[in-house]
């Protein structure tokens, strides 16, 4: 496929993260390239302490690197500032985690509606997704429930209903399935990949291997390093 070789949505370039333990320097990430294209559906695979949640964390721009580029949509994002990554990261990132993360004293309508609140959309049209990423979502029923009051596979639909509700360009989910059960968790997947299929990039981060192997395209990660990348692209071992 070309499109990730003629205008990737994600080019990374030499990056590096490093993190300072006492007197020792943790190489979290080391000189990673990498190049995703849109609607690519890429699992992120390795042991703990591998470096999958620090890259998982710098493409959504909760974490800046200490050296290198990353290029969003053709825009070089680690030279923005805060508030210019926090505008990114709400209009062209979604993201999905195993806790969920939902806001308990919120129902199921607000915590979807509240990247949009954050953003300054109208109430009009807020409600209006709001209603329509209920029905889709098979949450309808369950607009005005709190988190504490849905089951664990309701929590999580509600988490990517309010991941996708700003229409990102990419999902990131972090071990979307690690809390719920098998039949679950299936169910919560295929949701991801409905999403995939319309067009939105999707990465997954998870030790699950079933669940890696659903993926097109495969990472594995060890050391801070891209060992293996199954769309044959070079991975250099770092020197």
């Amino acid at each position: 496929m070309s499109a990730t070789r003629a205008a990737p949505l994600i080019a990374l370039a030499g990056i590096e993260r490093i993190f300072q333990l006492g007197d020792s320097e943790v190489h979290a990430l080391r000189r990673l390239d990498l190049a995703i294209g849109a609607g690519e559906y890429v699992a992120v695979m390795g042991p703990s302490g591998s470096g999958k949640s620090t890259l998982l964390n710098l493409l959504g721009l909760l974490d800046r690197p200490n050296a290198g580029t990353y290029r969003l949509e053709g825009r070089d994002v680690t030279t923005l500032s805060a508030e210019e990554q926090a505008r990114v990261r709400s209009e062209r990132i979604g993201f999905v985690f195993q806790s969920f993360h939902l806001v308990p004293r919120l129902t199921a309508a607000e915590n979807i509606a509240l990247p949009m609140t954050l953003a300054g959309i109208a109430p009009a049209e807020r409600a209006a997704r709001v209603a329509q990423a209920l029905q889709d979502f098979g949450l309808a029923n369950r607009a005005d429930h709190r988190p504490d009051q849905l089951s664990g596979g309701q929590r999580q639909r509600v988490a990517i209903a309010r991941a996708t509700i700003m229409q990102p360009a990419m999902i990131l989910a972090d071990e979307p399935t690690g809390n719920l059960d098998r039949a679950t968790g299936d169910e919560v997947v295929r949701l991801l990949e409905e999403l995939n299929a319309r067009g939105v990039t999707l990465i997954v981060v998870t030790h699950d291997a079933a669940l890696g192997a659903r993926a097109r395209r495969q990472l594995a990660m060890e050391d801070g390093s891209l060992q293996r990348d199954s769309a044959g692209m070079a991975c250099a071992p770092p020197t």
